[in-house]
């Protein structure tokens, strides 16, 4: 398939907006790049879109995953963003109509989402650089989800790290790991998180 220069074009601009955000916020970022399609998609089948209740993905940036999420069938008015960044909360408004944009913290989950959920979330989707916090600031996290999602939750998390980001056995959850996806810069791995003993 030839080189579409049109085609191109947004990606670099996500591409240096991205950068910029790394540059002024590297720890809240905890990457030079967005995520690439090939994990996004991957994010996006942690996701069953026939199970009812929103779906809350944490730090959508440019919206990569938010696309993938969209193309497995997940209608708009059940994705709520939580973005901490102002310009990527403008971006996602104009890229997603439809979809219910919070600007806010996502390791302060439920006053993040207070009022802005009609139902307990079917699954919580992550790009947070988990690794980049303290192991129980990261734990806190992922107990403040699973306090919100019902018993059948699933949470989504991807890392470039060799370990699980979530402490193993946090929470008494069970987790599954994908295989590196190499096609993503740097490669990475999904991480899927639920409920029951690991």
């Amino acid at each position: 398939m030839p080189d579409n220069p049109t085609m191109r074009a947004p990606k670099l601009a996500d591409e240096a907006r991205f950068f910029r955000t790394f540059c002024d916020h590297p720890l809240q970022i905890g990457a030079l790049l967005p995520s690439g399609a090939a994990l996004a998609e991957t994010m996006a089948r942690g996701v069953d879109p026939a199970v009812p209740g929103p779906i809350v993905e944490l730090g959508p940036g440019t919206g990569v995953v938010t696309r993938a999420l969209l193309n497995r069938g997940v209608v708009p008015a059940r994705l709520i963003l939580v973005e901490f960044d102002a310009s990527f909360c403008a971006l996602l408004a104009a890229r997603f109509p439809g979809v219910q944009i919070v600007e806010g913290d996502a390791y302060r989950l439920a006053a993040t989402l207070r009022g802005r959920l009609d139902a307990p979330p079917a699954a919580i989707v992550s790009s947070l650089p988990l690794l980049n916090k303290p192991e129980p600031m990261r734990a806190a996290l992922v107990a403040e989800a699973f306090e919100l999602m019902p018993p059948e939750g699933r949470f989504v998390q991807f890392t470039y790290g060799l370990k699980s980001p979530v402490p193993r056995g946090a929470n008494g959850l069970r987790a599954e790991c994908s295989p590196r996806i190499w096609l993503n810069f740097p490669p990475a791995r999904v991480w899927i998180y639920r409920r029951g003993q690991v």
